[in-house]
């Protein structure tokens, strides 16, 4: 068992009212935000416009930058920007893709994905991509402005801040659908991050960003690539950990593929959808995340993170009964709101995990590489979930789901075991 210290529920819950923690609720809006725009809205989209489930099961594939922007994160972690760097390096960066994006989410808007899909997909794949190295920057920011015992309220406070990213570019986009065009809609979504640019503007460099100017280029070559990959895999058990982080949350990012052509299909509107699936969701997910971080703060990241495996797992089961029920916007909504407060507690347990390994000498690296492999669930290994819809009923489908959360709760057993005096020791081999 885990020997973490068990703070009091006062210290818990100061922690989240620092200026520091506003900054990280901000970004984590702005993380938020384009994820579902290659996600869950255009699935959405696609099903509305009369996309087969097994193609929308495909364009999963879309967010492959997540699953790989380890690749590129060392480039983003040790170049400063020419002239925009005079901002800092983390800001510069930042302030940059946050522009790139804005203009790629409204761009993407405007194409037809009947008339031209591959045209869509390519679009998408390019927000996912400069989402992807946006959260690069963000991840690396919210670790080195967070002091180490403010880390647990910072992965809560990045999913409040996530969740409200996740707000307007699900429930908002999706009851905004029934009423006006797809390319307005990517419009006000483009506007929302430039929005996003302009406080980035105004936030302060982590002093532990910069780097010395007299720094060789093989220096920095060997900072950037080797370093960050050799510190991590020079630790126990560094397969099981990746593995862990791989199927932690694979269940549910298989069954959230299919949610919104789950929804479409038993008859539920596009208002429906969003009042429920979005908004009592996202809701549902703050409370999550808060719970989560203080939960992690109160009792230790191992309870956190096994009350929050069981939780999402078994709240999976509820989709299944809801299958049962057919547009019952009632049993939506109670299943809506369990299975997101069950992933809110998992999601700030998990994030506060992977920042609790990271190095703070190669931090956008280490959790570029984390997280990328949390994302191989919900894009590489979920692509075939329209698949698997196409050919079970929806009770089957969602019940399945909730197997799939065991081998993620059974490697966490394992790492305890190997790292009986805190999960997120650097023990080497």
């Amino acid at each position: 068992m885990s020997v973490e210290r068990q703070a009091s529920w006062s210290e818990a819950l100061t922690v989240y009212f620092t200026g520091r923690q506003f900054i990280i609720l901000v970004m984590g809006f702005a993380s938020g935000l384009p994820l579902l725009l290659t996600l869950s809205t255009l699935s959405y989209w696609l099903s509305t416009v009369g996309v087969d489930k097994t193609t929308i099961g495909l364009f999963t594939l879309v967010g492959i930058p997540y699953t790989f922007k380890f690749v590129w994160s060392p480039v983003i972690d040790q170049l400063r920007l020419p002239i925009m760097g005079k901002l800092g390096r983390r800001k510069s960066w930042l302030l940059l893709l946050q522009v790139l994006l804005a203009a790629a989410i409204f761009v993407m808007g405007q194409t037809d994905p009947v008339a031209d899909a591959s045209l869509t997909a390519l679009l998408a794949v390019i927000v996912a991509f400069f989402s992807a190295s946006q959260d690069i920057v963000i991840d690396a920011y919210r670790i080195e402005i967070l002091d180490a015992d403010e880390q647990g309220a910072g992965a809560g406070t990045t999913q409040v801040g996530y969740r409200f990213g996740l707000l307007l570019a699900g429930a908002g986009a999706t009851a905004l659908s029934d009423y006006i065009g797809w390319p307005t809609i990517f419009a006000v979504l483009a506007g929302a991050m430039i929005l996003c640019a302009v406080f980035t503007l105004f936030v302060p460099e982590p002093k532990t960003a910069s780097i010395p100017k007299d720094k060789s280029y093989r220096d920095m070559l060997n900072d950037a690539v080797i370093r960050p990959f050799a510190d991590f895999i020079g630790r126990k058990g560094w397969v099981v950990i990746l593995l862990f982080i791989l199927f932690y949350k694979y269940g549910d990012a298989f069954g959230g593929a299919m949610a919104n052509p789950f929804y479409h299909e038993l008859g539920f509107t596009g208002t429906e959808i969003a009042a429920v699936s979005k908004v009592f969701g996202i809701i549902a997910s703050l409370v999550g995340g808060v719970v989560g971080g203080l939960i992690v703060a109160r009792f230790g990241l191992f309870k956190t993170l096994l009350v929050g495996g069981i939780l999402q797992a078994v709240t999976n089961l509820l989709f299944s009964y809801l299958a049962t029920k057919g547009a019952d916007i009632v049993w939506l909504t109670i299943a809506i709101s369990a299975d997101n407060i069950a992933g809110g507690i998992a999601a700030s347990a998990l994030v506060a995990y992977l920042s609790g390994l990271c190095n703070v000498a190669f931090t956008a690296t280490q959790y570029a590489l984390f997280s990328s492999f949390m994302a191989q669930g919900r894009t590489l290994l979920s692509s075939g979930s329209g698949w698997m819809a196409d050919h079970t009923d929806w009770v089957s489908f969602w019940a399945l789901t909730t197997l799939m959360a065991l081998p993620g709760l059974l490697l966490l057993l394992w790492i305890v075991r190997l790292y009986p005096h805190g999960l997120t020791q650097v023990d080497k081999k």
